[in-house]
């Protein structure tokens, strides 16, 4: 079996020469090559052709979203980025999961010493060996979306009855590849769509401004969700970082709990914890959707909600970044349908029409 081949990209050479010896650790990784700036990267990836590059989120020379949309391009690759835990280098960090970047780890702070860049070599790994296997026509696709402005109303008309309530509630799940999947879809909701809880796996730190950009791109109000948040019209909740949401009905209402607790499918927050207590919760008054992501978070959650009369999406696997959540949920029956991320929106309002 070939390894797979690396370039390290990052004007640190302390930081290339910590990746390139923690990542030639894996006999299943290579790093042919390293570079302290895109201008050096462009010539290392004609001249030695990796399979996935690591680049650092903030870039000399030129700014790296650039460099990542002109790459996706002309020359796809698979990125994983590295990032710093700054206020700068999560909105960066995002912007480059918008332009078309696999996914990212975060640098850990001198405080966290040895082991937390133990830590972080061992998800970089993992990831790399992700990216390896990603669907590049669609991270080439999110250049494509990103660069053209979103379509929506000049003046969006958000919900002023907090009190408002709602019959339905949408439940969505997604992993690697769902920042953008989820923007896209939120892009579509109209103001009165129903509430709608979220979960989406990310680093912890970055939920507070994952929520914020989506609020600015569509008509529904997007919130980070806190313990005791109504589900109301017209409002997305988006699980925290370091929190399992669960929904829990009282009277004729639903309302979000958020604790922190032992990660479940060895993520936290969860998108199993969610789903089951949606199927718990809400039952048949519930639509799910599962969107692109690794491994099987949410997949028998799913099952239980479509089990207990719950209406059910998945991502097809053309439009998915990574094949593996949605896959998993409709081999175990929780899926009533695969579509194309673009189909998806449309076929919930026709659902909720049909009641």
């Amino acid at each position: 079996m070939s390894k797979i081949k690396v370039l390290v990209v990052d004007d640190s050479a302390t930081i290339r020469m910590l990746l390139s010896k923690g990542l030639n650790l894996d006999p299943e990784l290579e790093v042919v090559g390293t570079a302290p700036d895109p201008y050096v990267a462009r010539n290392k990836i004609v001249e030695l052709s990796p399979d996935v590059i690591t680049l650092d989120v903030e870039m000399p020379r030129m700014d790296g979203i650039e460099f990542l949309r002109r790459l996706m391009a002309a020359y796809p690759l698979p990125v994983v980025m590295v990032s710093a835990l700054t206020e700068k280098g999560k909105r960066i960090t995002l912007e480059a999961l918008d332009a078309g970047a696999f996914d990212f780890v975060h640098k850990p702070s001198g405080s966290h010493g040895a082991q937390g860049l133990q830590d972080m070599l061992t998800d970089l790994r993992q990831k790399i060996k992700s990216a390896a296997r990603a669907n590049l026509t669609t991270l080439r696709k999110s250049l494509n979306r990103v660069t053209a402005p979103i379509a929506r109303p000049l003046a969006p008309v958000r919900p002023t009855a907090l009190a408002e309530t709602t019959d339905k509630v949408v439940a969505i799940g997604a992993s690697t590849g769902g920042t953008t999947a989820i923007r896209d879809m939120i892009s579509m909701l109209p103001a009165d769509f129903p509430g709608t809880v979220l979960v989406q796996h990310i680093t912890p730190g970055f939920t507070t401004m994952f929520a914020e950009r989506l609020n600015e791109i569509g008509t529904v109000q997007v919130k980070e969700a806190q313990h005791g948040d109504r589900i109301i019209t017209g409002r997305v909740l988006v699980a925290p970082s370091g929190h399992q949401m669960t929904v829990r009905r009282s009277g004729g209402f639903y309302y979000v709990d958020c604790v922190p607790g032992p990660p479940i499918c060895g993520h936290i927050p969860s998108v199993e914890a969610l789903f089951q207590s949606v199927a718990k919760q809400v039952g048949a008054n519930a639509l799910g959707v599962i969107l692109t992501g690794m491994g099987g978070d949410g997949a028998d959650g799913m099952a239980a909600m479509r089990k207990a009369g719950a209406r059910t999406l998945g991502q097809d696997e053309a439009s998915c970044v990574v094949f593996g959540m949605p896959k998993v949920a409709w081999e175990k029956g929780g899926v009533e349908k695969l579509l194309p991320l673009e189909e998806i929106v449309p076929n919930l309002l026709r659902l909720l029409r049909a009641g």
